[in-house]
């Protein structure tokens, strides 16, 4: 079989699809469009004015020769009887409907305006016009017309681009802001002071930013109030259960004692987590930082939590960062492993990037879309399985030690956690 033609796309340099250079390009073309069209019809309509012009000249000059002719007088050194250059169209249309006519031909090179009219025994007489001049005056309005559209199409470029160039700046700065904002930076604001002047005319790219504004405020609103709220019941609920928590102690032991202070102890740990959550929202937790090995913090890390873990240091390296928190961190992590995926749950550390894996069936579609959210903790089939607080808070306390906490799923299945931090040089002996 033989094969059919290829067809091959051809793909435009990425800064073309910026609006910076579709302005430039729509400017551009419209102005050379506009510039074509114009010129086309100047240069239509100077060439029918002149070559009107040069055929009543020359009819002119065949009525004088065809008087001269008709009385016998010699003739102009433009006019002949039957000349050889005559062009055969224009004689057989004279001959043929027996009138004057004119046409605009080469004669030697240079062009011509021929007037011609039948006289007796079936002879043509012409008269012939030099139409260089009239042509050259065309050829260089044709030039004043490219060089006028060029200049023209440079200005209004110029212009336009430096219109769009303050557009395209205030678009830039509303999604810089509009990107801060998504990193969990609701204090950002565009703060255009346009937006703010009373009686000044608003275009689209002020009300967006004006809307982002007004987004933005109402959301951190929303949000602190949440969070006062977590942290209020988080700290109501601290004083009631550990009243709970010395009562369960005068019960009689038995199985439904161990029960109850099995349920106090879970929502003990549940307030503790809640309050760290709002500590970490607030944003004024402070880290204690100082020089530690990484691969002997994680392994410590790891035998704190109890659960079996496979650690191994490819590449061990000091860090500067808070021993608590980090512990904090990668023990939730370990934590998760174990209660969400399956064994066996390793733990690498290679330079200053700490990676914890298990080989469950990973993470599920929303938590690598949009992180891991609190109270949202569903595995692939769609089951509740947590209360989604641990990964929350590794990922607060990541950011608090200035870290990178980053989730994925391996290729031949498992979750896939990895907590990048920064080198530290060694401290002195």
């Amino acid at each position: 079989m033989r094969a059919g033609p290829r067809r091959t796309r051809v793909r435009l340099p990425s800064w073309t699809g910026t609006l910076h250079w579709k302005c430039a390009i729509f400017i551009t073309a419209i102005c050379c469009l506009l510039a074509v069209l114009l010129g086309t019809l100047v240069h239509v309509q100077a060439s029918a004015d002149g070559e009107s012009r040069a055929r009543k000249a020359a009819l002119t000059a065949l009525e004088s020769a065809e008087s001269a002719y008709a009385a016998g007088e010699p003739l102009g050194p433009d006019a002949a009887v039957d000349p050889a250059g005559l062009p055969a169209s224009l004689r057989r249309m004279v001959l043929t409907r027996e009138e004057r006519g004119s046409q605009l031909a080469e004669h030697r090179g240079r062009p011509v305006t021929w007037a011609a009219a039948p006289v007796t025994g079936g002879k043509v007489l012409a008269v012939s016009q030099d139409y260089s001049s009239r042509a050259a005056t065309v050829r260089r309005l044709d030039r004043a017309i490219i060089v006028s559209s060029v200049a023209a199409t440079a200005v209004t470029l110029v212009a336009g681009m430096i219109a769009v160039s303050r557009l395209t700046r205030r678009l830039r700065r509303t999604a810089q802001v509009a990107r801060r904002i998504s990193a969990g930076d609701l204090g950002a604001r565009v703060n255009d002071p346009r937006a703010l002047r009373s009686g000044q005319n608003r275009d689209e790219t002020l009300a967006v930013g004006a809307a982002l504004d007004g987004m933005a405020a109402t959301v951190q609103d929303k949000l602190h109030s949440e969070q006062r709220f977590t942290a209020d019941v988080a700290h109501e609920l601290r004083t009631p259960l550990a009243g709970l928590l010395m009562a369960s102690e005068l019960l009689e032991p038995g199985r439904a004692t161990d029960m109850v202070r099995n349920r106090i102890h879970t929502l003990r740990g549940l307030t503790e987590d809640l309050l760290e959550i709002s500590r970490l929202d607030a944003r004024v937790e402070l880290a204690e930082v100082d020089t530690h090995k990484l691969g002997q913090l994680a392994e410590h890390a790891a035998r704190a939590t109890g659960y079996e873990v496979e650690v191994t240091v490819v590449r061990d390296t000091y860090v500067q960062t808070d021993r608590r928190r980090l512990e904090r961190v990668l023990g939730n992590l370990v934590v998760n492993a174990h209660k969400h995926g399956r064994v066996p749950v390793s733990m690498s550390v290679d330079g200053p990037v700490v990676t914890v894996r298990d080989h469950g069936d990973g993470f599920p579609d929303h938590l690598l879309d949009h992180g891991p959210q609190r109270f949202r903790s569903e595995s692939h089939d769609g089951r509740k399985n947590g209360h989604g607080l641990g990964l929350t808070i590794a990922l607060g306390q990541a950011r608090v030690l200035d870290g990178a906490l980053e989730f994925s799923n391996a290729p031949d299945g498992g979750a896939v956690a990895t907590l990048r931090l920064s080198a530290a040089p060694p401290p002195p002996d």
